[in-house]
């Protein structure tokens, strides 16, 4: 039987050991994937070991991609970019092959599930750290109109801009955001898992918010999270979490690791769906 794990802290919430075990029950496949949790300072220690006594393929979640991505000893061209890796895949003695599947994931669940037309579209993507880096990538090798990347800090986002070297990436403040009529906006910032009130929001206008035509939050809950409560007091027609973009990185990374081709990914999305909502 092949072990597979996420390394995390926290862990013990992940959703991967379940979709990883349905996309191997479509598959007739006997695997056995488990959270491992661990530490900053044992991170590198806790994925050698896993490796050294037979693992066959490991996904990383917060906080250690950035560490996993100074770890691995090859990098897939997406995972470069993003400076990150969510994906381990053993090369043998000792290598590791570290990718990215987040960006791919993304566009797949909005293209696929939420039905939205990235041709010509013009996106808004909020946040500037790691998350919105690997979103960024990704959502430039589709054929938007321009991506305005949005921080508080606007240092950072700028920074994000001009790493990106592509004209249709500008980066702005808050207070400063003229979002395009009909938009694709994304919640690339971690209000939606820092903000357990629900009462928080990000400093938009809702004027502002309201020329959106979708609203996409990256994370996701059983509930809706702050930034999908916020589009649609603003009237923000399509709004969804990233529970599909969860199940679509994590699809790559079994059909990396197992070598096959298809996956039935609408339904692990739905039946996570209602297990979410009988929490």
């Amino acid at each position: 039987m092949a072990f597979f794990t996420v390394f995390g802290n926290p862990v013990a919430h992940s959703l991967s050991p379940q979709i990883h075990d349905a996309f191997a029950a479509q598959h007739g496949l006997g695997i056995r994937y488990l959270p491992s949790l661990t530490s900053a300072g044992q991170f590198r220690r806790a994925v050698s070991d896993f490796f050294y006594c037979g693992g066959a393929g490991a996904n990383v979640t917060v906080p250690f991609k950035e560490s996993a991505y100074e770890l691995v000893t090859h990098l897939t061209t997406r995972a470069a970019k993003a400076r990150a890796v969510n994906t381990l895949i053993p090369l043998g003695f000792g290598q590791l092959l570290g990718d990215n599947t987040d960006g791919i994931g993304l566009i797949t669940d909005l293209r696929v599930n939420c039905h939205q037309q990235l041709n010509q579209r013009a996106v808004v993507l909020l946040g500037a750290g790691g998350a919105a880096r690997g979103a960024l990538h990704a959502l430039l090798e589709q054929p938007v109109a321009s991506i305005t990347v949005v921080n508080r800090t606007i240092a950072r986002a700028e920074e994000l801009a001009q790493d990106s070297q592509d004209s249709r990436v500008t980066a702005c403040a808050f207070d400063a955001l003229a979002i395009t009529s009909g938009a694709l906006v994304i919640n690339a910032t971690s209000i939606s898992l820092t903000d357990k009130s629900g009462t928080a929001s990000l400093p938009i206008a809702t004027a502002e918010l309201a020329k959106a035509t979708c609203a996409y939050d990256m994370m996701y809950g059983a509930e809706p999270t702050v930034f999908m409560q916020q589009a649609r007091s603003a009237g923000v027609t399509n709004v969804f979490d990233g529970l599909g973009m969860l199940v679509e990185q994590a699809a790559v990374a079994f059909k990396i690791w197992h070598d096959v081709q298809q996956l039935n990914t609408p339904q692990v999305i739905a039946s996570l769906r209602e297990k979410l909502k009988c929490k």
